[in-house]
């Protein structure tokens, strides 16, 4: 099982963003923070890397469900979204698995929300 849904896509990079954007909010999340890896690797450590734009997104009704279900499952929030250009230019966007992810905590209250967020997370993928 892979722990992520990826496509490359036919937009340059900050389109990308902003179609990403688009398609989380359809499927009812917003985007809690957004973290400029390529930036942060430049600051921190003075290295260039590729544009890597990691977006944490949280659609509150699931996020409630699951902390309701599993205390500490906030330690696998927001569910990420990656935005990536890769050395070719093309630019690729990956969603995590939820379903996945969940495997490592073992509380089936958990697995019909993982399945939801799952489709929800695919559907952002194939909008784009």
């Amino acid at each position: 099982m892979s722990y992520h849904f990826s496509k490359v896509v036919d937009l340059d990079f900050d389109q990308a963003i902003e179609r990403a954007t688009g398609e989380l909010k359809k499927e009812g999340f917003g985007v809690l923070t957004q973290i400029d890896l390529q930036g942060a690797l430049k600051e921190k450590l003075g290295v260039d890397f590729r544009r890597y734009r990691i977006l944490g997104a949280c659609n509150p009704q699931f996020a409630f469900h699951a902390v309701s279900a599993e205390d500490k499952i906030g330690t696998m929030l927001p569910c990420n979204v990656i935005v990536q250009e890769h050395g070719d230019g093309r630019v690729e966007v990956s969603a995590v698995d939820p379903v996945a992810s969940m495997m490592a905590v073992h509380n089936e209250g958990l697995a019909g929300v993982a399945g939801e967020v799952r489709e929800k997370l695919k559907r952002v993928i194939a909008g784009m």
